[in-house]
């Protein structure tokens, strides 16, 4: 007899419909896993075996053959476990078989427990996608794949409930659908900042309109702890964000029970001896790098010159297209990476160029080497270079309170609520990733504006790209203002932002 089990698999992060068919035929007894099955899938064979026999449950001594459908699509890690034994048990008659509109999936332990597996919430949208009205999961992965719509979550914590489910024996009670709830980042504030009113400013219109940016300053000067308080100023996320982030991490294994969905933006902060396959993706099986996880968030490369050439060269077209294309021999795969880079550097080795007190050591040719390792390429893909200056003494033992990062968030989500009504269908979210079209539609200067840009083109030797982006973020610096067109104003302060002379001496 052949008995049809629907399960789920993996490819990249998105899910799709998986067969679990099995045959029990007579001959000496044997247990095949076909379809393309990794080590993971193969070893499924003990755990099944081992599960039901410590379950009670008398396992059927035939040969066995279990095909994974479609059969020409690798299929990997431990998902299948609980759909292989529910259709070895329909083929022996042992049970009924499930509804066609009923799909499983999870790890089975020796005793018939069922443990989490990754990729949870991206194979429930398939199942809710392809016509599943049950979904059957471990217990652990039950409040994440409640996340997807139109499909009913059951949380099975052993075999034997979902044996007596099936029977009609007793039933279990699905979970309710999961409502992603916006949160408050309860990280580090701004307000524990002294000083750097201007470093602070340009965080916040970089948060308002996604646009990636440059700390530059001596050592002490506060820019790594600036960027590790910039989630606490980043904007809300909406439910379509929260969910296709939640993908990426939920098929790295990165959620669990207590944390099922990400309402809160990523803020991924590598180390800089990091391989551009770690950053970008990669290995036989392609999976998703730093940049795919740090999707709708943050990318923070502190001491941008000391990562290696080959990353930073990396970052150049996922930077421009806000998505990564993996190709290996077994598969090729496309990730989202549309992130906001946060670069921290000082301006030399030593770190003190510029600095008053004359305390750098380095020589010009240092600096220009220090320097070098950073391509104009990737410097023009930053739209904004901010210097963080040395404090005063003056400004350290200052008691007076500072702006909290809640004020500062409330300003950045009203920015960025009016670049969404604005760009509402575009596809575009804000003003970091609007194409040519709507910059010329919404990013016009005025005659004062154009002489005004004209003036600094030829002066800071712009490039097309920088052009732009100047005009992305004085619409940004606008939308902050609450203003509908571009001032000259605005324009000054975006310009400001890319006047950084990196090989200025005191």
């Amino acid at each position: 007899m052949v008995a049809k089990v629907r399960s789920l698999g993996l490819g990249g992060i998105s899910g799709y419909d998986v067969s679990v068919e099995c045959y029990l035929s007579g001959g000496l007894p044997n247990f095949d896993i076909v379809g393309l099955p990794d080590a993971a899938v193969r070893e499924a064979r003990e755990r099944v075996r081992a599960a039901t026999k410590n379950c009670g449950i008398r396992f059927p001594v035939s040969r066995i053959t279990v095909n994974l459908a479609p059969a020409d699509t690798k299929k990997a890690g431990t998902v299948y476990d609980l759909p292989v034994m529910l259709g070895i048990l329909a083929a022996s008659g042992d049970i009924t078989p499930p509804p066609d509109d009923s799909a499983f999936f999870g790890e089975l332990s020796l005793s018939g427990e069922l443990r989490p597996v990754a990729g949870a919430l991206p194979m429930a949208l398939a199942a809710a996608r392809s016509g599943v009205r049950d979904l059957f999961v471990p217990d652990d992965n039950a409040r994440e794949a409640s996340y997807a719509a139109d499909v009913s979550v059951y949380p099975v914590r052993h075999v034997g409930e979902i044996l007596a489910h099936l029977t009609g024996r007793a039933r279990i009670s699905p979970v309710p659908p999961g409502v992603p709830e916006r949160a408050d980042c309860a990280g580090p504030d701004f307000s524990e900042v002294k000083g750097q009113e201007n470093v602070k400013r340009a965080l916040e219109v970089a948060a308002a309109g996604g646009h990636n940016i440059l700390l530059v300053g001596p050592p002490g000067a506060g820019k790594s702890m600036l960027a590790k308080r910039l989630p606490s100023i980043l904007p809300d996320m909406s439910r379509a964000e929260m969910i296709e982030t939640t993908e990426i991490h939920s098929v790295m294994g990165l959620t669990d029970r207590n944390n099922p969905i990400l309402s809160q933006r990523p803020f991924r902060s590598p180390h800089h001896t990091i391989s551009s396959i770690a950053m970008t993706g990669g290995t036989s099986n392609p999976k998703p790098g730093e940049i795919s996880l740090a999707h709708n968030g943050v990318l923070f490369l502190d001491e941008l010159p000391e990562f290696g050439r080959e990353v930073l060269e990396a970052l150049r077209q996922p930077l421009e297209d806000g998505q990564v294309t993996i190709a290996r021999a077994s598969a090729t795969m496309t990730y989202p990476c549309r992130f906001m880079l946060v670069c921290a550097m000082n301006p030399c080795k030593c770190g003190w160029l510029g600095h008053p007190s004359g305390r750098c050591t380095c020589s010009d040719g240092a600096v220009a080497k220090y320097q070098e390792r950073l391509s104009g390429p990737i410097l023009d893909r930053i739209d904004m270079y901010i210097e963080a200056q040395s404090l005063e003494f003056d400004e350290l033992i200052e008691h007076a309170p500072s702006e909290p990062s809640s004020a500062v968030r409330a300003r950045v989500n009203a920015a960025r609520e009016t670049q969404r009504s604005r760009y509402e269908g575009s596809g575009a979210e804000c003003n970091a990733r609007i194409g040519s079209a709507l910059l010329e539609k919404y990013c016009a200067l005025t005659p004062e504006c154009e002489k005004l840009m004209r003036g600094a083109y030829g002066a800071l030797a712009l490039t097309a790209r920088s052009y732009d982006r100047i005009l992305r973020v004085a619409r940004t610096i606008a939308d902050l203002g609450g203003t509908a067109d571009i001032a000259p104003r605005d324009l000054a302060e975006a310009i400001q932002y890319r006047t950084y002379d990196f090989g200025a001496r005191a």
